[in-house]
Order: structure tokens, then C-alpha cells, then sequence
């Protein structure tokens, strides 16, 4: 049974299901920016090669940062779920309840600290 200091209410849960949306909602504004930037530079006719080189790294940095809060989407989405269950605060990989303190900095993780260690050296 969690500690009551554990067990999440239901304002903190209203506060973290804001979090997350208020970050959704940067990353889906921002990739809609980066997206229309993109095209903006991908049509801009380009004087010669230096504009053209420097109108391609534009480019990619754009693409090159939206891959990465793309990549953030499925984690906001799945906290969002997990707050409609009892799931949310426990880690996905031992059960265990995640830190306040990192669920207020990262309120969209699936693990503890002690499984995203684990899950990092597997890959590392």
C-alpha cells in the first residue's frame, strides 16, 4: 500500500493533466511553426549556392528539432491516459510510485528514476 505522501489528489492530478496539456499544446504550436517555416524555406528561391546551403541547414535544424518533440507527442499522450486510471505516479516497469519531484519535472515519464537507469544502460 503507498504511502499517503504517495498517493496523488485529485488537484495535484488537475495540475499535472494541465501541465500536460499546456505541453502538448507548445509542441503540436511549434511543430505547426517549424512545419510552415520549412515550407516557407523549401519554396524561397535561392540566390546562389551559399543562400541555397545555408536555406538547407535552416531546414533541417527545423525538421531536426520537431523530430524530437514528435517524439515527446506518444509520452503526453500516454500520461494523459494513464491520469484517466489509476496509473498515474507508478512506474510502467516496476509499479512503484514515481517521485513527486520528477513527476513535477517530468510529469509525461513512464518510470522511477531507478527502471529509467536500468532502461538507459540497456541502450548505453
Amino acid at each position: 500500500m503507498p504511502n499517503k505522501g504517495d498517493t496523488l489528489t485529485k488537484k495535484e492530478k488537475q495540475a499535472y493533466r494541465k501541465m500536460l496539456l499546456e505541453q502538448k499544446e507548445k509542441i503540436v504550436r511549434k511543430l505547426s511553426q517549424f512545419y510552415n517555416e520549412s515550407k516557407e524555406v523549401e519554396t524561397d528561391i535561392a540566390q546562389d549556392v551559399v543562400d541555397k546551403a545555408e536555406s538547407s541547414y535552416t531546414k533541417e535544424f527545423l525538421l531536426s528539432l520537431s523530430d524530437a518533440e514528435r517524439e515527446q507527442l506518444p509520452l503526453l499522450d500516454a500520461a494523459l491516459r494513464r491520469l484517466e486510471t489509476a496509473g498515474f505516479g507508478l512506474c510502467q516497469m516496476c509499479g512503484k510510485p514515481i517521485g513527486k519531484k520528477r513527476l513535477n519535472v517530468l510529469p509525461w515519464t513512464p518510470y522511477c528514476i531507478n527502471c529509467q537507469q536500468k532502461k538507459e544502460e540497456e541502450v548505453g
